[in-house]
């Protein structure tokens, strides 16, 4: 699979059937192989429908969204599945089952071989903590485990990019410490990470780029320290606060 070059974003808008108004208007942007963007808004602003259009799981209204190669050959169908993870918010695993059992059901969705899902599996686990609960039922988990392996799920096809909703939302400290310091060295290896959360401290210490949506619209977009600096905020919650509405 041929590594990231960028995403582009073009005059991408949403319109569902049954909304009186546009969900997204005239949105654009572009992200860099290797960046963290963190997509910011209020409840209701937008932000899981651009997701939704970025992993291709919705079409825009108007626009396009395109995943270029680095010999520019556009990246579409199966193999664009191939290169694109998703870590939502909900736990996406069975919660009967074991880390190992569900690693090996979502690597064979992936077409990964046996050996390439056991070696997956026994890096992921072990990088984040769960080595020692590999087969044990992940029912029996804390919230801190659990946000661990939907993490490491989303991560057993060694994706290109990597979208994660809420990450570590009800978390505690250690836990989300250790996610988000995993995080940071994939994004180091040249992961691309498209992250949203309402942890705000958080945002501003792991996002590079940050995209800040209100009813639809970009209301800033650019380096984190470049656009705290540029409105003359004390921190990123307070340019959250200065530049979106509440829904």
């Amino acid at each position: 699979m041929p590594a990231l070059a960028q995403i582009e974003i073009n005059s991408v808008s949403k319109k569902y059937k049954t909304a009186s108004i546009e969900s997204l208007s005239d949105i654009s942007f572009s992200i860099n192989v290797g960046q963290t963007i963190g997509i910011l808004g209020p409840n209701g602003a937008g932000k899981t429908t651009l997701i939704s259009i970025l992993c291709g799981l919705i079409s825009p209204t108007k626009g396009s969204v395109s995943y270029s190669s680095e010999s520019a050959n556009i990246i579409s169908g199966v193999d664009l599945k191939r290169i694109i993870g998703f870590v939502p918010q909900e736990y996406a695993f069975y919660h009967e089952l074991t880390p190992v059992q569900n690693m090996n059901y979502f690597g064979s969705l992936y077409n990964l071989s046996k050996k390439e899902i056991k070696e997956k599996t026994d890096a992921l686990l072990s990088v984040l903590g769960l080595s020692h609960v590999a087969n044990k039922k992940i029912n029996t988990f804390s919230g801190g485990m659990k946000r661990k392996v939907n993490l490491a799920i989303g991560l057993i096809h060694s994706p290109s990019v990597l979208f994660l909703d809420e990450p570590t939302v009800g978390v505690d400290v250690q836990s989300k410490l250790s996610i988000i310091e995993f995080l940071k060295k994939i994004r180091n290896q040249g992961t691309t990470i498209i992250y949203t959360s309402h942890h705000l401290s958080e945002a501003e210490d792991f996002c590079d780029e940050l995209l800040l949506i209100s009813k639809g619209k970009i209301v800033a977009n650019g380096p984190t320290k470049q656009l705290i600096e540029k409105h003359k905020s004390d921190n990123l919650q307070s340019l959250f606060i200065k530049l979106t509405v509440a829904e």
